[in-house]
């Protein structure tokens, strides 16, 4: 997965945040944090699914490709309530929170409708775990 990762974020820094294959034309963003038990720096390529009106908000869905587990972004994530994102050619910091109940289910709903894959990772947890979603607001 590292190399896989390295590749997609190497495209986007090179790109402005663009990047091709199995994400062309996706919103995609780079997310820094720091392992919550190792203390080492990591970046996360993810797609985000931006505010209807506020541009300093955008929602990651801790979909792990319909694992059973949730990523471990997502525990340093909400461990920290912080982070540094690169989104396009702009890096800055944001605050965290996971969204629960109605406001997470329209916000998955929103992601799945415009990328069904979503929908297909939440069919494959049914059960097993509730997909996570979390906010990232500029600090």
């Amino acid at each position: 997965m590292s190399d896989w990762n390295d590749k997609v974020i190497d495209e986007f820094r090179a790109n402005e945040g663009r990047v091709g294959g199995q994400f062309a034309g996706a919103p995609m963003v780079l997310v820094h944090h720091t392992g919550r038990k190792s203390g080492r720096e990591m970046v996360s390529p993810m797609m985000y699914l931006p505010h209807e009106s506020d541009d300093d908000v955008i929602y990651v869905i801790a979909s792990k490709g319909g694992a059973p587990e949730n990523p471990g972004w997502y525990h340093n994530l909400t461990a920290a309530g912080r982070a540094t994102v690169e989104r396009g050619a702009e890096t800055y910091q944001v605050t965290v929170r996971d969204l629960e109940g109605d406001e997470r289910d329209r916000r998955f709903g929103e992601q799945a409708s415009r990328y069904p894959g979503f929908a297909g990772y939440a069919e494959r947890t049914a059960g097993i775990r509730t997909i996570p979603v979390l906010e990232l607001t500029r600090a």
